[in-house]
């Protein structure tokens, strides 16, 4: 069943079952630690065959979330439609579009990541994308930060980055990283061509893993005394260094 005062929290194992068979895009699932029985096998393969994010946490928390019979089972329902950017890609060029996209490396602050695609938005990004674990939920304080922009841009989750990064590359799109570990500046870039701009998250920046195999790397100028920027911000500025160089 749904609770009354949040209809993004669905409790129950039955009921979360019912709402993957029934096609909703599920943000992610908390699950009591030890639960076990033959229903609850068939629902964890539910979920692990739709690659839905699963969390093990104590029963306390799980009461936090829902007064009602949650039979060690709350689940998430996002508040988007997520899309696939395996498809979206070649479509781009199909209609011309010089593909401007955008990663986001674990944003974990729900007002930062609906900032960014309010920004994104207004600076054409053809889609965002996003890990499949890790990152924010796109919830409804998510889509009231972005100014509705979460609902009009194509936002893509997926479980393995490095993945999509080579695909990116494979399909000329050059994928830069803004980092601070960077010696050039971000208007020093050419982005006039098929560029994905990859963002990390407030606390660790982008990860090795990603940083490694990007085509290159930009920085954002300072002089000031604090060593960064809001990642909001940062992001801001790095997009509409694109928007003026396309202009």
């Amino acid at each position: 069943m749904e609770d009354s005062k949040n209809n993004q929290i669905i409790y129950g194992i039955r009921a979360v079952l019912e709402a993957i068979n029934g096609g909703k895009t599920i943000d992610k699932v908390f699950i009591q630690k030890g639960l076990s029985g033959d229903l609850f096998k068939n629902f964890f393969i539910q979920v692990r065959q739709n690659k839905i994010p699963f969390q093990y946490v104590p029963v306390e928390r799980l009461n936090r979330f829902t007064r009602g019979n949650h039979q060690g089972v709350v689940a998430f329902v996002s508040s988007i439609e997520y899309q696939d950017i395996y498809s979206i890609v070649p479509t781009l060029y199909e209609q011309g579009r010089v593909p401007f996209l955008l990663l986001l490396d674990k944003i974990t602050d729900v007002r930062n990541l609906g900032a960014i695609a309010r920004s994104a938005e207004c600076a054409g990004v053809d889609a965002i994308i996003l890990p499949l674990k890790g990152g924010a939920q796109i919830n409804e304080d998510a889509v009231k930060t972005s100014a509705g922009a979460l609902h009009k841009i194509p936002v893509c989750r997926h479980s393995n980055l490095v993945e999509v990064i080579n695909f990116l590359k494979d399909s000329g799109i050059e994928v830069v990283a803004v980092t601070e570990k960077s010696g050039k500046f971000h208007f020093e870039k050419d982005y006039t061509k098929p560029v994905c701009l990859v963002m990390g998250n407030e606390y660790e920046g982008i990860a090795w893993d990603y940083l490694r195999i990007c085509d290159d790397s930009v920085r954002i100028p300072m002089t000031g005394t604090i060593e960064s920027l809001n990642v909001s911000v940062a992001t801001g500025i790095a997009l509409f260094e694109v928007v003026k160089q396309r202009l």
